[in-house]
Parts: structure tokens; C-alpha cells; sequence
């Protein structure tokens, strides 16, 4: 039992000095889970085809450009983007 109050105490100090440093910082969290934004990689998986959520995005992002083309009053080349 006293192995175990240790462990619970230790582990309670690990979170409490983990919170105090983001309070200071105001870092995101990196690794696995929030740094491959950051590295400018817009995907981390190798499908062949995107998933419907990126489909989405990459609809809205076309139709932005157009609504951008027209109201700067240029001609716009529709181009497909295609995920390697």
C-alpha cells in the first residue's frame, strides 16, 4: 500500500509541475499528436485517395479562390488538386 501511495503522490507532483509550465509558457503540445501541423505536412497517411473530411476542405478551398478570382476581376484556370 505504501508502494502505491509513492507512485499516486509522485505521479500527482509530474502533473502538477506539467501544468504549472504550460501556465508559464503557453506552448502547444508536440509530438505525435500536435507537431505534424507544424512541420507544413498537410498529410500523414499515404491513401490514395483523401478522406471525405479533406475533400471537403479542398471544395471549400477552391471555391474561395474563386469567389477571390472574381472579385479581384482575373480570369482563374480550374485545376483539380490531386493528393500524391
Amino acid at each position: 500500500m505504501e508502494l502505491f501511495l509513492i507512485t499516486f503522490v509522485l505521479m500527482l507532483i509530474v502533473i502538477m509541475i506539467m501544468a504549472v509550465g504550460y501556465i508559464f509558457q503557453r506552448k502547444k503540445i508536440k509530438g505525435s499528436c500536435g507537431g505534424i501541423s507544424d512541420l507544413g505536412l498537410e498529410k500523414v497517411c499515404d491513401c490514395d485517395e483523401p478522406c471525405d473530411k479533406r475533400k471537403e476542405l479542398m471544395r471549400k478551398l477552391e471555391e474561395q479562390r474563386k469567389e477571390e478570382a472574381k472579385l479581384n476581376g482575373t480570369a482563374i484556370d480550374v485545376r483539380l488538386i490531386e493528393e500524391e
